[in-house]
């Protein structure tokens, strides 16, 4: 616990290096592209394009719902989890990415997946502008349960960043760590679920819908289109919001203490 509270000492005190490493590390990754940033926008639109036509215009699903498109119920579901699985992806590789910071002994390489985390955040930040647009543009007008979408954000930040510290210190001995990340990424999607949900199946298990809850980023998918769609508040899931976040402190502080035991070694590896 004292490593982590010294740790968000250090994100406090050097928070102007940290945004600024995170802008650059945001440019960087459209530098020598000929689109540059709208390859950012085309793949999740794109994955978003394909949902649609088979979920809504083939097989005809109607969102659990009423009086909402299947589209603007998938929407709040996947724009979170574009963002949480960038986060991942990103911040697992960070340590091999930044080696030449890893090896300077004055700088924390703690704050690289904080930098990673932020870089991403930017990106979902424009995500999340242009699903208000969307709904704007079926004719919704904004209500104050939207403003959730900070703090669900901010509950998505932690989460993946926790599970970032785990795999970006692992990523540096054991190289199939981005692989196993990817795979189990694409199972989580359908896991949380995003696509689908157990309503529109009437034949469902009853079991079910309770173990999807384990799920700690189901709290993140519900909370954005209770936000969005339905208008409940945060506070009308109490003991989903308390398990949320007793999962995000235990795997915080197991990704440090695995982080803390390995740093020692992450140069000379690198």
């Amino acid at each position: 616990m004292n490593y982590l509270v010294s740790l968000i000492k250090e994100i406090i005190t050097k928070r102007k290096l940290i945004l600024d490493l995170s802008k650059a590390d945001f440019k960087k990754r459209f530098v020598g592209s000929y689109f540059g940033i709208a390859w950012m926008f085309l793949q999740p639109m794109a994955t978003v394009l394909v949902y649609f036509f088979v979920f809504q215009m083939g097989f005809k699903s109607v969102p659990p719902v009423p009086d909402y498109p299947y589209v603007l119920w998938l929407i709040p579901g996947i724009v979170p989890w574009f963002y949480f699985s960038e986060v991942l992806n990103m911040g697992t590789g960070c340590l091999q990415e930044y080696n030449y910071l890893v090896k300077k002994v004055v700088f924390r390489v703690e704050i690289l997946p904080v930098i990673k985390m932020l870089s991403c955040l930017m990106v979902h930040g424009i995500f999340a502008i242009i699903m208000i647009l969307v709904f704007f543009c079926y004719g919704f007008l904004p209500k104050a349960s939207w403003i959730q979408i900070l703090y669900y954000s901010f509950a998505s930040s932690m989460l993946s960043l926790a599970i970032a510290y785990f795999t970006s210190a692992i990523h540096v001995f054991f190289k199939d760590m981005a692989q196993i990340i990817g795979i189990c990424l694409q199972f989580g999607m359908w896991m949380v679920p995003i696509m689908w949900a157990p309503e529109m199946f009437p034949t469902i298990p009853s079991w079910l819908p309770v173990l999807l809850k384990l799920n700690p980023f189901y709290y993140i998918v519900a909370g954005y289109r209770d936000s969005m769609l339905t208008g409940n508040w945060l506070t009308e899931r109490p003991t989903l919001g308390l398990y949320f976040w007793s999962v995000t402190i235990v795997l915080m502080l197991i990704g440090l203490k695995v982080f803390k035991k390995l740093r020692p070694h992450f140069s000379d590896v690198l």
